[in-house]
């Protein structure tokens, strides 16, 4: 269905980020957030496709697409784009996720209209070339060496961790990419990748900020109308079973300087229970949030059996996917504490916070803390178009982000405890990092 003009979303008083939106008729969702008077517009672009699209034997391949939509367009040279943004006083990046890419610039209000053109350039044709594929694969590879291979903890647990849980190729493989994976892209293999998956049917388009909503409208249907229409792929269905045993594994690590683990278990599906998610996000502030938290006093403090420990859903963060997600218990440990000592204080400690229940000061800290960090994490414009866009993508309603406090907020002791009942500890992956390097 096509609307001309932003259509207004209802009104309440739990939603603080009211929204409007108008989908064109390539398909193309577009979030509007009006915020006059901030000076700035956020310019978010998601596009419904991540690590878990990857293929067998193209691992890392839709980071390294991320990179490639930085090279220049048909109409723009390479760097242009930079230029563009810098020039008029804003900033841009773009990031890869499990389940989307989302691409972005942060620019002053009167700049509104260069954002959108980048945006619609670069979705429209992108300079896919075999110079630029050989010149991004190499840049990839490198910020592989240096966030991943030559930094302590670098795998862990995002990378190291999903294996150990999950059975398929989709949910547990690598996303940054295998060198020989990587050297082995073609440029019939980005073309290909483009055409399916960035398509305007398939993207979401957020704008943030200080703008006039119907000026809005009109510019994106300005630079985003022409973009032909391709139907969105079908996404696959990245379900599999929960595991059903104790799943372990010991990750070699040459520079980390103590042993760390990490204890995963699986979420409620953030989309198709919500509510059940986010028990799991306040318990794993209940757990781990300040000092008098139960890792920190207990596992810390008193038993030193760790030397720093923290819990919540999410090997992204939380509210970053769809199903299936993980709820990581980590901790950097002396080498001298067996790491089993470990696990059998954490689960020690869940099993109590099960029995009894988190006392009302417990759960009242535990809200305000996420709603607190919430506020002021959406209080900057680009990160508040980026979760409203997010949350258009993977949950069909932008709105969701304003709702988020009031469905904590109805979130008690008992669902709290369930949510740690549900860490079974008998069924859970157990990542321990080895440290291996001379001491």
């Amino acid at each position: 269905m096509i609307a001309t003009a932003a259509r207004r979303s209802p009104s309440t008083s739990a939603n603080r980020y009211p929204v409007q939106r108008l989908t064109l008729d390539n398909g193309l969702r577009v979030v509007l957030a009006p915020d006059r008077g901030s000076g700035v517009v956020g310019v978010s672009v998601h596009i419904d496709v991540g690590f878990r699209s990857e293929p067998p034997g193209r691992t890392g391949f839709a980071h390294l697409f991320e990179h490639l939509m930085f090279q220049g367009s048909e109409s723009l040279p390479k760097l242009e784009h930079f230029h563009v943004v810098q020039s008029s006083g804003g900033t841009f990046n773009g990031s890869t996720h499990f389940d989307y890419t989302e691409y972005h610039e942060l620019l002053p209000a009167g700049a509104l209209e260069r954002g959108l053109f980048l945006e619609a350039d670069r979705l429209q044709a992108p300079a896919i070339t075999a110079e630029n594929l050989a010149n991004q694969v190499d840049v990839v590879s490198e910020e592989i060496r240096l966030n991943v291979l030559n930094r302590p903890y670098g795998g862990f647990p995002w990378i190291d961790l999903p294996p150990v849980l999950f059975d398929t190729f989709a949910n547990s493989h690598n996303g940054y990419g295998d060198f020989a994976d990587l050297r082995s892209a073609t440029v019939e293999d980005c073309a290909d990748f483009f055409e399916r998956y960035y398509c305007p049917a398939n993207a979401v388009l957020t704008l943030c900020g200080d703008l006039d909503p119907d000026v809005a409208a009109e510019l994106v249907h300005r630079h985003f109308d022409d973009i032909p229409y391709r139907p969105a792929p079908e996404r696959p269905d990245f379900s599999e079973p929960w595991p059903d045993a104790v799943r372990t594994a010991d990750s070699p690590d040459p520079l980390a300087p103590s042993p760390a683990l990490a204890i995963g278990w699986r979420l409620p599906d953030p989309v198709a229970d919500l509510p059940g998610y986010l028990a799991h996000l306040l318990l794993g502030g209940v757990l781990a949030d300040g000092e008098s938290s139960p890792l920190q006093s207990e596992l810390v403090n008193r038993r030193a059996l760790a030397t720093s420990a923290w819990a919540g859903p999410g090997l992204m963060g939380p509210l970053d996917g769809r199903d299936p997600d993980v709820f990581v218990l980590g901790a950097l440990h002396p080498a001298a504490v067996p790491s089993q000592h470990v696990v059998d204080a954490a689960s020690e400690i869940i099993g109590t916070l099960a029995d009894r229940g988190p006392s009302d000061e417990e759960v009242s800290r535990a809200r305000a803390r996420f709603v607190a960090g919430l506020f002021r994490e959406c209080d900057a414009t680009m990160a508040r178009a980026g979760n409203l866009g997010l949350f258009e993508l993977l949950h069909g309603r932008a709105e969701l982000l304003g709702e988020l406090p009031g469905i904590a907020g109805g979130i008690g002791a008992g669902e709290i405890a369930a949510a740690a009942a549900a860490l079974d500890p008998n069924r859970c992956a157990v990542l321990r990092v080895v440290p291996t390097g001379e001491n």
